[in-house]
């Protein structure tokens, strides 16, 4: 082994104990900074009795491929001679590693070496394609200057070295008796339909045809969430943004997609093509700037027109955004920033809304104590997989909805809210700072 890879694995201990799966995001990584909440322990929210009725009976997963082509569950080994598993006779010296720290590992390789290491044994070829690899090589290496190739992989190879496709291994190379929880989890989630108990539940107030001092007494003022109907009617991007109008007026504008840049009509190749488990969300704060018929196409619904932070001017930090994904896209438990409120109308599509209050957090979500980073589950997928049935046990259950083109979603200060794309959708989103009544003077501030 050589000495520079020895000096990783060394430290390592020699069980190979499989973590669950989590992700942390700082402030800067995520579209909108996370604030500063205290945390909750969701043990004090259990309770014997429900505040409302259960839902139906648990339904199986749904899956949009028949089964992973090399990786199985480690609960299938009970059926098999446990030395089936080839993982570890594949590894060698590495085989001390767990799956997660071994991946940290070869996340320090360049593109080439990871495709040599591939040819070393069937374990490691499993290892070195694994997808959220090569997905960060491309958008590190080649930021938004790719056409998407069906996979990353794929994608790394034709715009690196165009002749080594043809001359590669096929990416669903048969591969058996490999088991692994982390990298099936992966897969599940990359693949699984959002189940129907889980967009079932809809508990959020709507509103529709309500004044701005209704609005205001019942729901910005409470801090409370709402669904409001009909405000968009006279948006003219309900009726143009089509894919075919944005391909016409935007198609080679650069939008910020992750951390890289891409033209839309790249997003769009990218989008159809993706299979995968956090699928790119194309989310630019600058799109008006870009493309100022986009700016034209919509105006602030009335309800939030007065914005303290509009008297910033050009000092306004990021406020708005374009929000254009696929199914399955979105965006993890997140508080928004600034202590700002925030509105989001989908223009196409639908997406799935659960929101907590900000005295409650969520299950699975673990906040630092100043804020500055959350730990999470990898995907929106696996939060609900894993904690999404948690909740029908807490005395404050979250607010849901689906909200569906012509709509707005109203997420007050301080909530955590989480976001996913039902199907391809197209949004904007704003975050605002209300007006605050202050008697008198500002150092006799008694403020509403």
């Amino acid at each position: 082994m050589p000495s520079a890879l020895r000096s990783l694995v060394a430290p390592a201990t020699s069980e190979n104990k499989q973590k669950k799966r989590k992700r942390r995001r700082r402030i800067g990584e995520s579209p909108r900074q996370i604030s500063s909440r205290a945390a909750v322990d969701g043990e004090e929210q259990h309770v014997g009795e429900e505040e409302e009725g259960d839902e139906g009976a648990e339904e199986g997963f749904k899956l949009k491929a028949a089964a992973s082509p090399t990786i199985q569950p480690l609960g299938n080994l009970l059926l098999a001679d446990p030395s089936a598993n080839i993982r570890d006779r594949g590894l060698g010296t590495l085989r001390a590693l767990s799956d997660e720290l071994l991946l940290d590992v070869l996340g320090l390789l360049r593109g080439r070496d990871l495709a040599v290491l591939s040819t070393v044994s069937k374990s490691l070829y499993v290892f070195s394609t694994h997808e959220p690899l090569w997905r960060s090589l491309v958008l590190d290496e080649l930021e938004g200057r790719f056409s998407f190739a069906g996979s990353w992989r794929s994608t790394y190879a034709s715009v690196v070295s165009p002749l080594l496709p043809d001359q590669t291994p096929p990416s669903s190379l048969a591969v058996s008796n490999f088991y692994s929880d982390y990298l099936f989890q992966s897969w599940l989630c990359a693949n699984m339909e959002m189940k129907p108990e889980w967009v079932a539940r809809d508990n959020i107030e709507r509103g529709r045809g309500i004044s701005v001092d209704e609005f205001v007494a019942r729901f910005e003022e409470p801090n409370k969430p709402v669904l409001l109907e009909g405000c968009l009617d006279g948006w003219p991007a309900l009726r143009k943004w089509t894919r075919a109008h944005l391909l016409r007026v935007c198609g080679d504008v650069e939008f910020s997609v992750g951390p890289a840049q891409m033209t839309l009509r790249r997003y769009f190749r990218y989008a159809d093509a993706a299979k995968e488990e956090r699928p790119l969300y194309l989310f630019d704060p600058r799109f008006a700037e870009k493309v100022p018929e986009m700016d034209s196409d919509y105006q602030v619904p009335v309800y939030f027109r007065e914005d303290l932070f509009a008297l910033l001017g050009r000092e306004r930090p990021d406020y708005r955004w374009v929000i254009i994904g696929p199914a399955g896209s979105g965006s993890s438990f997140h508080v928004d920033p600034n202590s700002t409120s925030a509105w989001n109308a989908v223009v196409s599509g639908s997406k799935k809304w659960v929101m907590f209050p900000p005295e409650v957090v969520p299950p699975g979500v673990h906040p630092s104590p100043d804020g500055a980073e959350v730990a999470c589950p990898v995907s929106i997928m696996e939060w609900f997989m894993n904690f999404y049935e948690q909740c029908k046990t807490w005395r404050k259950r979250p607010v849901e909805c689906i909200c569906r083109a012509g709509e707005v979603v109203f997420v007050p200060n301080g909530w955590w809210h989480l976001v996913i794309n039902l199907e391809d959708s197209v949004a904007i989103t704003q975050n605002y700072e209300k007006f605050v009544e202050c008697s008198e003077f500002p150092w006799e501030t008694q403020c509403k």
